[in-house]
């Protein structure tokens, strides 16, 4: 018998790699010469740095950058082993974690620290770099990070202006003369999971502002902004990023991505399975198996199991999902493409109950499905 393990994290309980040791060891009580192949993933958001790393045999790149609010903070991006590739998460430099919720304020926010990371990455020989974009504190339209690589925003009296949300609707010129011609030699790819345009109804502002801080008018003025930018980004490089799906991701980073870095914007999931060699992984499988935290209505919207799940159709492998919650109906379950899903929690208890018991529920779990399996195979006619 052969399993890949290809679970997300356990939100505030288990890391992948801890999901795949508990699974693995139930599944050996059943199987003791299966082969297990363990692929924890992730979809590009909070995270996914500590599992890319693993793939890529890199490094953490350790340096002082600029947090959210300008304010100096060491953060760190990770750099392949032959110094090629570098992933780097937006959240650890211009994410809302590194706020205080009395600070929450996206008018006031910048993408600084994560243009001079990438930034930095380039100067030290990476021709590719992976970012992710989750987690992000900022409604900048990427106006930080482009000025971090050299762009400088002028108003209309060719004043330079900070690269924050609340001075969108300012920005009259964009001047590309310092920026390095290196940069065009450079591939970009962009984990974004979402399909939000840049302003708008269903924009960066009004979705996500409230989030970061934004109270009702400052949403409608940085809607505003962010419009007013689109019309200058169109103006100066041609690109309509109002049309581009995604380019709302990260407060507008997304948008910036494409412009700045002629990026290409990608599922989060397929980036980290792309890193991971998880399509490889899958010939001659009896079972996927992955999991996270709960399993609802979210799940099918860009998370890891759905990108597990789409490798697997095409693939003709079953897939089964142990999480800590199911929050799902029957008939979505079907819809997902999942053979099997359960919840690991045995019995009533509080949630901090459920967090300590998680590894060793997933280690029953692992037995438990490992054994219907193996029943299954001695039924005549089942597999």
């Amino acid at each position: 018998m052969k399993f890949v393990l290809a679970p997300d994290k356990y939100k505030g309980s288990l890391t992948g790699n801890e999901f795949c040791e508990a699974v693995s060891n139930g599944i050996r009580k059943v199987f003791p010469n299966a082969l297990i192949i363990k692929k924890p993933l992730a979809d590009g958001g909070d995270g996914t740095l500590e599992v890319v790393e693993s793939y890529l045999k890199g490094s953490m790149v350790k340096m002082l950058i600029k947090d959210p609010l300008f304010r100096d903070v060491e953060s760190a991006y990770m750099l392949s082993g032959d110094k090629k590739t570098a992933f780097v998460e937006m959240s650890e430099a211009s994410g809302f974690k590194l706020l205080q919720k009395d600070e929450l304020n996206c008018m006031h926010t910048t993408s600084f620290g994560t243009g001079q990371m990438i930034l930095d990455a380039i100067e030290k020989g990476a021709a590719k770099i992976v970012l992710g974009i989750g987690g992000s504190a900022t409604n900048d339209g990427g106006m930080g990070m482009a000025v971090a690589l050299g762009f400088r925003f002028l108003d209309g009296e060719g004043n330079i202006l900070d690269p924050i949300g609340k001075n969108l609707i300012k920005v009259q010129e964009i001047d590309a003369k310092g920026v390095s011609g290196t940069l065009r030699n450079v591939k970009v790819r962009v984990a974004c999971d979402v399909n939000n345009p840049l302003h708008g109804p269903q924009g960066a502002a009004y979705v996500y502002g409230p989030q970061k801080g934004a109270n009702k008018e400052e949403v409608a003025f940085l809607d505003k902004g962010l419009e007013h930018f689109a019309n200058v980004l169109q103006r100066t490089f041609s690109v309509d990023v109002q049309r581009i799906p995604g380019a709302g991701a990260a407060g507008g980073l997304g948008a910036g991505a494409v412009v700045f870095l002629n990026a290409e914007l990608a599922s989060g999931v397929d980036l980290v399975m792309d890193i991971a060699g998880f399509g490889n992984a899958l010939d001659n499988t009896d079972w996927i198996i992955t999991g996270e935290g709960k399993l609802d209505g979210q799940t099918s919207a860009g998370k890891t199991i759905q990108g597990v799940l789409k490798l697997a159709k095409k693939k003709g492998v079953p897939v089964a999902a142990l999480c800590g919650a199911v929050d799902v109906s029957i008939d979505e379950i079907k819809d997902m493409g999942l053979d099997y899903a359960v919840s690991i929690m045995n019995g009533p208890g509080s949630l901090e109950e459920a967090k300590a018991n998680t590894y060793k529920n997933l280690e029953l779990a692992g037995y438990n499905f490992a054994n219907l399996v193996k029943k299954s195979k001695e039924i005549p006619g089942q597999e």
